[in-house]
């Protein structure tokens, strides 16, 4: 979540955003600095945090204005804040269903091998659709809510490379 984006735009409005060679002008930098999540089970979701990112710690925690416990759990640079759920959601979630809200989150790790063994160790299962792309590894894992997570290793600094979509990814 400490990846620098730069949000850019074509510089002739008749570019297309799809044109390989448009030029771009960067407009600002942007970074995540964190993410607000509502879990059933705060404890459950700061274990599979720190098992994913040993560097994670409990950098804060307090009570919201109903009471209720809300922790931030990261680095210095960045975080996930948790809630708690309060109410029962009327129909369990469904990732990939075409329904609103959030499939997975994917998070950028320098050895995703490492990190797929600590998770494993650890009994989280794999989620892992079969992928093979030549410049990026991917692994996807349930957190302790269910929800799918993905980290992904890139294997080269070329963005052309990273961000390819040509390749067989399978």
């Amino acid at each position: 979540m400490s990846a620098i984006v730069e949000l850019r735009r074509p510089q002739s409005m008749l570019a297309s955003l799809s044109a390989p060679n448009a030029a771009w002008e960067v407009l600002m930098a942007v970074r995540l600095e964190h993410a607000n999540l509502t879990v059933r089970d705060i404890e459950g979701m700061i274990r599979f945090l720190q098992t994913a990112f040993p560097e994670f710690r409990v950098r804060g925690e307090g009570k919201s204005r109903d009471g209720s416990r809300w922790v931030h759990v990261g680095t210095q640079e960045t975080y996930i804040a948790l809630s708690p759920a309060n109410t029962k959601p009327e129909k369990p979630w469904a990732p990939y269903r075409g329904m609103p809200g959030v499939n997975h989150l994917a998070y950028e790790v320098d050895d995703v091998e490492a990190l797929c063994k600590r998770m494993k160790s650890t009994g989280y299962r794999e989620s892992t659709p079969t992928n093979a792309h030549p410049h990026r590894l991917r692994r996807y894992f349930y957190d302790s809510e269910g929800n799918d997570r993905e980290f992904v290793q890139y294997l080269s600094q070329d963005p052309a490379e990273r961000n390819d979509y040509k390749l067989p990814d399978y």
